[in-house]
């Protein structure tokens, strides 16, 4: 992203020189510290994107709101998912870690409630190619021992 502001901005730069030197020669002297001005503020917006850019990519955050409901979707079209008690996501530059709990049926057994985990976990990666790591607790349901 820096080499193709880079390049854009002396591309710029380079034109908006030409027209201000052209301006002033032109007989408008205002032309070259307009042009200069011009390229100052395109400068300073690339600048400025790119170090918003690398401080979303450095700084942990959530998930927009729609990423997170399409995930809690996912996760409750299972078969023995009865809620999604807990989701938390975090972005780290363009991938996705998710945190989890579902609630299942407290009765069934620990390999049956594994089983449930493991295939929320397989049906969201496979859904969310952007997501590098999920985990996954089963709570038992609401109401229920």
């Amino acid at each position: 992203m820096a080499s193709a502001w880079d390049h854009r901005s002396d591309a710029l730069s380079s034109v908006g020189a030409l027209l201000g030197i052209a301006g002033a020669r032109m007989g408008f002297p205002m032309a070259d510290p307009l042009a200069s001005l011009v390229i100052c503020v395109f400068i300073e917006k690339a600048a400025l994107d790119i170090f918003r850019d690398a401080i979303d990519r450095m700084v942990d955050r959530a998930c927009d709101a729609d990423t997170e409901e399409a995930i809690r979707r996912q996760a409750l079209d299972i078969e023995g998912v009865k809620s999604v008690d807990l989701l938390q996501t975090r972005t780290f530059g363009s991938r996705i870690y998710v945190e989890m709990e579902i609630g299942a049926d407290g009765n069934m057994s620990l390999y049956a409630a594994h089983r449930i985990a493991e295939t929320v976990h397989d049906s969201i990666e496979a859904a969310f190619p952007q997501v590098k790591h999920i985990m996954i607790h089963v709570n038992p349901a609401e109401g229920e021992t």
